[in-house]
C-alpha cells in the first residue's frame, strides 16, 4: 500500500489543497439556513459545489504523473496501472469520506437541522464517488493539469447551475428542467430534498443508484483511456 500511503500525504502538502480538504468543508458546517431556499443550511446545500472542485483537485495529481513522466516509469515496474490507480482512487475516497463524515456531524454537534443526518451522509458519499470518476475521466483527455482545471471550473459552473445545486429547478423553463436530469448535481439536489421531504425509502435508493451508475460509467471511461 505504498502508493496509496504516498497519495494520502501528496493530498495535504501544500497550501490550497490543506484549504480546500480542511477550513472549507468545516466553514461550510456554520453556514446559516436559507429563509425560503434551501430547505437545509446554505453549507449542506453548497458542499456538493465543494466535493466536485475537491474531486478535480485530487484527480489532476493523478494528472501531474502524467505530465512529469511518473506514470510512464511505472510502467516498467512491477506496479501494474490497475495497482497505481486503485490506490490513489482509494486514498481519495477515503478522504472524501472522511471530510463527508466531519460536516455532517459537526453540523448536527453544532445544532444545525439536519433532518437525517445518516441519509445525508451516504447521499454525499454518493456524491463523493461520482465526483472522483467523473474528475478522473475528465484528466484522462487532457495532457496539461493547468488547462484541465480551467475549463473543468467551467463545467462545474454549468452543472451546479442547471443542477438545480444554487437555484431551485423548478423556476427553470421545462426544457431545462428535462436536461437537468442529466447532471448528476441534479440528483443531489433531488436527494438533498429527499432528506427533508421524502418518505419513501426507494425514492432515495433511486437517487443513489444513479449517482452510483455515473461513478461506475466514468470510472470505465477514466481507468480504460490511455494515460501515459
Amino acid at each position: 500500500m505504498t502508493i496509496f500511503q504516498f497519495a494520502l500525504k501528496r493530498s495535504l502538502r501544500n497550501i490550497t489543497n490543506i484549504l480546500l480538504l480542511t477550513l472549507f468543508p468545516i466553514a461550510c458546517i456554520f453556514l446559516p439556513e436559507g429563509e425560503v431556499w434551501p430547505f437545509i443550511p446554505y453549507g449542506y446545500q453548497y458542499f456538493g459545489i465543494l466535493i466536485l472542485f475537491i474531486g478535480i483537485r485530487l484527480a489532476s495529481i493523478i494528472l501531474e504523473d502524467r505530465e512529469k513522466g511518473v506514470v510512464k516509469r511505472l510502467a516498467v515496474t512491477p506496479v501494474s496501472h490497475f495497482q497505481y490507480l486503485s490506490q490513489n482512487l482509494l486514498a481519495y475516497a477515503i478522504i472524501l469520506i472522511l471530510q463527508s463524515s466531519i460536516v455532517v456531524y459537526g453540523g448536527v454537534l453544532f445544532g444545525q437541522e439536519l433532518y437525517q443526518p445518516v441519509w445525508l451522509l451516504l447521499l454525499y458519499v454518493s456524491f463523493s464517488f461520482a465526483s472522483l470518476a467523473i474528475a478522473l475521466a475528465w484528466i484522462s483527455i487532457y495532457r496539461r493539469k493547468e488547462i484541465s482545471f480551467l475549463i473543468y471550473m467551467s463545467f462545474i459552473f454549468l452543472v451546479v447551475v442547471l443542477g438545480g445545486i444554487m437555484i431551485p429547478i423548478e423556476i427553470f423553463p421545462n426544457l431545462l428542467k428535462r436536461i437537468a436530469v442529466i447532471f448528476p448535481t441534479y440528483w443531489l439536489a433531488e436527494g438533498l430534498d429527499w432528506v427533508v421531504f421524502g418518505e419513501n425509502i426507494l425514492d432515495f435508493l433511486l437517487i443513489n443508484g444513479v449517482l452510483w451508475l455515473y461513478t461506475i460509467i466514468f470510472l470505465i471511461i477514466g481507468s480504460t483511456r490511455k494515460i501515459y
